[in-house]
C-alpha cells in the first residue's frame, strides 16, 4: 500500500514552540503517512528533537535584531495587514511543493489565523479536501492576550487596535471555516463555538508522548511544586490561591524554605508577574526559586523529580479564560505525580481532572492547602501518597492516540472534499 502524503501549512513549528504538529509529523510517519511542512521560521530551539526527520520549508520573515528589527516587524505587519503578505508568500511555496508532490489533502495549524487565507486559497486552487486545526481561539482569551506584542497605550489606541484586529482576524478565519472540509480543535468549548461555523468539527485533545512522558523513580532532597511554562495575564493565569495556602503553611510552621520549594520554570517576562503577585505575602518569598525557561528535553526529568506539579487558569465565566487545555496538564498526568490546577476553570480542564482522577481542581484556598499539607506531610514520613489516578483514561490523551484520530479525520475529509470554488485560484 502506497503512503499517503499530507501538506501542512502551519503558523510555527519546530524546533520553535509548536509541538501539535510537531508530534502529528512524528506519529504520522509510523502510520503510513508522509508528512510535507510549511511554516514561519521563528528563533527558537525548544522542541529541536522534533525537528528531525521532517521535510520542512520555513520561510523567514524577520532578520534583523535590536531596533532595526522593530522597525522591520513594523513594516511587515503593515504589509501584512494591507496586502496580507505573510499568507502571499507561503502560498507561493506551498503552491510549489503541490506541483511537484501527489499530496492527498491540506492540514492547515494555528492559533489565531496566520496562514489561513495561504491555506484556503491553495484548497481552491488544487482542488485538495483541507482541514484546519485550530490549537487556540481569539475568544478564549479574557481580553487582548492573543496579540504577542505590547500595543501602545496612548489615547486609547490599545483598545482601538485590539479591537479592530480582532474583528479582521475573526472574520478571514470563520469565511476559511465556513468552506473548510473539516475542522479539529482541542476542548469541548471550542467545538460547541467552532460548530457554529462548521458542523464537521471536531475534538483531539492535546496530549503527551509516551516515549518521552511516564514515571521515573528519582530520588530529590527536597519537596518541589513545580510550574513550567508561560504566563499570559493574572486574568488568565492566577496564582492567588497558591500562595495564600503556602503563606498559611509557613504561618503555621509546617513548611520551611530548606525542604519546600515552588520552582518556576518560566520566561522573563512570566517571572515578572509572578513576582509581582507574590509581594501581596510576604511569607511566601522564601519558598520560590527561578530556574529559568529550559528545553523541552529537560522537562520529562523535572516533572518526575517533583512532588506537585502546577497547572495555572482562572475559572472559565464570561470575563475568564475558556477551553484552556494546555499541553503541559497532559505531560503532567502522564509522569503519575498528583496535580494541582488553580483556580479551576470549573469547565473542560477540570473536567479531565475529574474523569482522570490525577489531582485537584482548586476552588477556594483551603482546599489547596489541604491537598499540599497530605502530599508533604506524606514525604516527610516517608509513604507514599494514595494515588487513584486512572491510567487507562490517561493512556486515551497520549499523542499516538491523537495521530490515529488526525488520520480518521483526514479520510473522512478525502471522501468529502466540499472546500467550494476548487477551480479557482
Amino acid at each position: 500500500m502506497s503512503r499517503k502524503s499530507v501538506l501542512i501549512l502551519c503558523d510555527v513549528f519546530p524546533p520553535a514552540f509548536g509541538p501539535r504538529m510537531g508530534y502529528l509529523c512524528k506519529y504520522l510517519r509510523l502510520n503510513g503517512w508522509n508528512p510535507v511542512v510549511v511554516t514561519e521560521y521563528v528563533d527558537e530551539n525548544t522542541f529541536a528533537f522534533l525537528a528531525k526527520d521532517v521535510d520542512v520549508s520555513y520561510l523567514r520573515y524577520y532578520k534583523r535584531t535590536g531596533f532595526a528589527g522593530k522597525i522591520e516587524w513594523g513594516m511587515t505587519f503593515l504589509c501584512d495587514v494591507m496586502f496580507g503578505y505573510k499568507d502571499r508568500r507561503l502560498y507561493r511555496e506551498a503552491l510549489k511543493l503541490s506541483e511537484k508532490h501527489p499530496f492527498d489533502l491540506i492540514l492547515c495549524s494555528t492559533y489565531r489565523t496566520f496562514p489561513l487565507p495561504a491555506a484556503g486559497r491553495l484548497a481552491r486552487k488544487t482542488g485538495l479536501p483541507l482541514v484546519v486545526d485550530l490549537r487556540d481561539i481569539i475568544e478564549q482569551y479574557t481580553e487582548d492576550e492573543f496579540i504577542k506584542h505590547k500595543l501602545p497605550e496612548i489615547f486609547g489606541l490599545r483598545q482601538i487596535i485590539a479591537s479592530a484586529f480582532r474583528k479582521r482576524n475573526l472574520a478571514i478565519r470563520n469565511k476559511i471555516l465556513s468552506g473548510a472540509t473539516c475542522v479539529t480543535t482541542v476542548s469541548p468549548w471550542h467545538v460547541s463555538l467552532l460548530r457554529e461555523y462548521n458542523k464537521n468539527t471536531y475534538l483531539i485533545y492535546n496530549g503527551f508522548d509516551p516515549d518521552i512522558f511516564y514515571p521515573l523513580s528519582i530520588t530529590v532532597d527536597k519537596f518541589y511544586i513545580t510550574y513550567t511554562g508561560r504566563l499570559i495575564s493574572v486574568a488568565m493565569r492566577n496564582p492567588e490561591l497558591l500562595f495564600q495556602a503556602v503563606e498559611r503553611l509557613a504561618g503555621e510552621k509546617v513548611i520551611t524554605p530548606d525542604l519546600f520549594r515552588l520552582r518556576w520554570f518560566v520566561d522573563d517576562k512570566s517571572r515578572r508577574i509572578i513576582e509581582t503577585e507574590v509581594l501581596k505575602y510576604p511569607g511566601v518569598a522564601a519558598f520560590m526559586d527561578y530556574p529559568g525557561y529550559v528545553s523541552a528535553d529537560e522537562i520529562p526529568r523535572i516533572l518526575n523529580e517533583s512532588a506537585i506539579l502546577l497547572l495555572l487558569t482562572n475559572k472559565a465565566d464570561a470575563g475568564g479564560p475558556k477551553g484552556v487545555m494546555t499541553t503541559k496538564f497532559f505531560e503532567s498526568i502522564a509522569v503519575g505525580k498528583p496535580v494541582l490546577c488553580v483556580r479551576g476553570d470549573e469547565g473542560c480542564l477540570e473536567d479531565v481532572i475529574r474523569r482522570t482522577r490525577s489531582g485537584l481542581s482548586a476552588h477556594n484556598a483551603d482546599e489547596v492547602y489541604d491537598f499540599i499539607k497530605k502530599h508533604y506531610l506524606c514525604r516527610l514520613e516517608g509513604k507514599p501518597c494514595e494515588d487513584n489516578s486512572d491510567k487507562d483514561e490517561i493512556k486515551k490523551f497520549s499523542r499516538e492516540e491523537q495521530a490515529r484520530r488526525f488520520i480518521e479525520i483526514f479520510e473522512q475529509a478525502m471522501r468529502l472534499i466540499r472546500f467550494p470554488y476548487q477551480n479557482h485560484a
